[in-house]
């Protein structure tokens, strides 16, 4: 890699074949410039590994991106998030952009233009080229609970799913129930097939069968719940318990209990994910796994601040510990 303390941006225009000015205008996320040319000299910083160096040059934010707002799960991550930058003399801009996957493609330009002093993205993964154009004008960036299983040089804080569907496995096999079922996120979402993992894990540690037809790949949301907790609750040999993969979705599996009339937990155990504030509000309160989502942004945020500083991270993978919270929606299956 060259010199990156001798070569300045002239220098850097120059090899690249093109103006200071047309320089300037990449550099400062403006968007008349021709694809083709903001590549090439995406490709040159990057090469020169190009940073910018003072506090001055940038906004005094952190940048909080999500492809969705989901008001009672994404709160537990904005509140984490804004007490780390608020405690730094930090504001939070928040963004909605994308899908799970990525953010959309014009993202990245107005983040350039921008310049947070670092991005905390719930995303799975961001695209080699948009991490490098963060990189090369020195904005730091971290991934929370990545869905998949982001590069190995892309910092991250998730959680340990599969430790939290052995769990809420475990603790129905332990009241006695055989014929479990479980409701997943995503296929696509590392997290959600580690939760169904767990379940797998749990399921043959005790020498249960596990029956494909009893797991599901929902959304995450109440309405996923629902429907394949009907479709679950229809079988001619229906599970006595469903392990959620997110509260919201437990929410949707007791409104099917209810509608094909069962009583939860007397006739069906319910177990969800995430341990939000509504599951301690709900009737029955929900057993569910806690996954830590506000120390989650706080973790993340802190080291997007770290790199900031230009500290050295120990570890870019942080997998925060989950735990079981046993509440009133779950107990023993009723006598057959």
């Amino acid at each position: 890699m060259a010199d990156t303390s001798r070569v300045t941006l002239a220098e850097i225009a120059a090899e690249a074949g093109v103006s200071l000015a047309t320089m300037s205008k990449v550099l400062n996320g403006r968007t008349d410039v021709s694809p083709a040319t903001r590549a090439r000299l995406e490709e040159h910083l990057a090469r020169h590994g190009y940073q910018r160096r003072t506090s001055a040059q940038r906004s005094e934010f952190v940048e909080l991106v999500f492809h969705e707002l989901e008001p009672i799960w994404s709160m537990e991550v904005i509140e984490g998030v804004e007490d780390v930058a608020h405690a730094a003399g930090l504001s939070v801009v928040l963004t909605v952009s994308g899908d799970r996957h990525s953010p959309a493609p014009d993202w990245i330009d107005g983040v350039l233009r921008r310049r947070p002093v670092g991005v905390v993205l719930v995303f799975s993964d961001l695209e080699a080229r948009y991490r490098e154009k963060l990189r090369s004008r020195g904005i730091p960036f971290v991934i929370v609970d990545p869905a998949g299983d982001p590069s190995p040089d892309v910092p991250s804080v998730g959680s340990a799913n599969w430790s939290g569907g052995l769990m809420a496995t475990r603790h129905l096999i332990e009241l006695g129930h055989h014929r479990i079922a479980a409701i997943t996120g995503p296929e696509d979402m590392m997290c959600s097939l580690a939760r169904v993992d767990g379940y797998r894990s749990a399921m043959n540690a005790a020498g249960l069968p596990i029956d494909p037809e009893l797991i599901r790949f929902g959304d995450f949301h109440p309405g996923g719940g629902e429907h394949h907790g009907r479709e679950l609750l229809a079988l001619p040999d229906p599970p006595t318990a469903i392990f959620a993969g997110s509260d919201l979705q437990a929410l949707g599996v007791i409104a099917a209990g209810s509608a094909a009339g069962l009583r939860v937990p007397d006739d069906l155990s319910v177990v969800g994910y995430d341990d939000i504030a509504l599951s301690r509000w709900m009737s029955p309160q929900l057993t569910t796994v806690h996954q830590p989502l506000r120390r989650m942004g706080e973790e993340a945020t802190r080291l997007a601040l770290r790199l900031a500083d230009g500290a050295t991270a120990d570890t870019l993978r942080m997998d925060l510990a989950t735990h079981l919270v046993v509440r009133d929606s779950s107990a023993p299956p009723p006598p057959r």
